[in-house]
């Protein structure tokens, strides 16, 4: 049986292996081909070392070309961190009192909560543009950063994680005189760390590969993120692989640093949910 058992699970680590090589080959061959000259990227078979190195030509033009990189990193580090900040705390702070504050219809407002999760966003966008333009938010940072400080996701998620702390450490703090609020920020916060770091993590990458807000709600060029500048580079090098695929991976390098300092608290979020389920 225990002979049995191993072999199964040397299959399934080698199958499984063999499954993560097959999801990670585009991203090798895209780092590949952004330094490479470009007659060779799209030889065949596929040469994933590159036999000519070109990777100072490709990534200089990248970030010193006709595009201005360094504003769009900017812009879209700026964006990103506070819509993440601005959407974790809304989201906490919302899912901790439908989780443990007894009001008047809180599960009905939680049920139209979640029923708005089913309205696809694309039909709000032209009640969200003219709101907008009236508001005065239109091509603004500020604007794409209200766009997505509240999440039904995010309320759902950490609502579920909330419902796990005992109800008798929050009536004993109410009990020393703590006001819902400290309790929140003391208590219950910390307590459901790992998920607020999935949850951020996750927002973290959603807004930063977002394109369709900035290209509805921005106009300005000097406000583009940089999902606007790779789309705008594009238009301009599009046919010249090396160096969009220098530009591709210049945009996904704040995600992979983002994902490597926050893996641990991930996989203890995921466990977490897992024990609960």
């Amino acid at each position: 049986m225990t002979e049995s058992f191993d072999f199964r699970k040397l299959a399934m680590t080698i199958i499984m292996t063999i499954i993560g090589i097959l999801f990670m080959a585009p991203f090798i061959w895209m780092i590949s081909s952004s330094l490479k000259v470009e007659e060779d990227v799209l030889t065949f078979p596929i040469q994933w070392i590159p036999q000519t190195w070109n990777a100072v030509e490709n990534y200089r033009e990248v970030w010193t070309g006709s595009m201005p990189f360094l504003l769009l990193y900017w812009n879209s580090i700026k964006v990103t961190v506070l819509t993440t900040i601005t959407s974790v705390f809304v989201s906490a702070l919302a899912a901790y009192g439908f989780a443990k504050i007894n009001f008047k219809g809180r599960d009905v407002v939680f049920l139209i909560v979640l029923a708005t999760f089913m309205i696809p966003p694309q039909t709000l966008l032209v009640t969200q543009f003219l709101l907008y333009r009236w508001f005065g938010l239109y091509d603004t940072h500020t604007g794409l950063i209200l766009l997505n400080s509240f999440s039904v996701f995010g309320t759902f998620m950490l609502r579920q994680f909330y419902l796990g702390v005992s109800n008798e450490i929050i009536e004993s703090a109410r009990m020393d005189g703590a006001g819902h609020f400290r309790i929140f920020l003391s208590i219950a916060l910390p307590l459901v760390r790992p998920a607020i770091a999935t949850y951020a993590i996750l927002r973290f990458i959603w807004t930063w590969n977002d394109f369709q807000y900035p290209l509805i709600f921005l106009r300005s060029e000097e406000l583009y993120t940089i999902q606007l500048g790779v789309q705008s580079f594009a238009d301009e090098h599009g046919s010249i692989y090396s160096l969009m695929m220098a530009a591709s991976v210049s945009a996904i390098i704040p995600l992979l640093i983002i994902f490597i300092i926050g893996q641990k608290q991930v996989i203890e979020g995921i466990q977490l949910g897992g024990v609960k389920g």
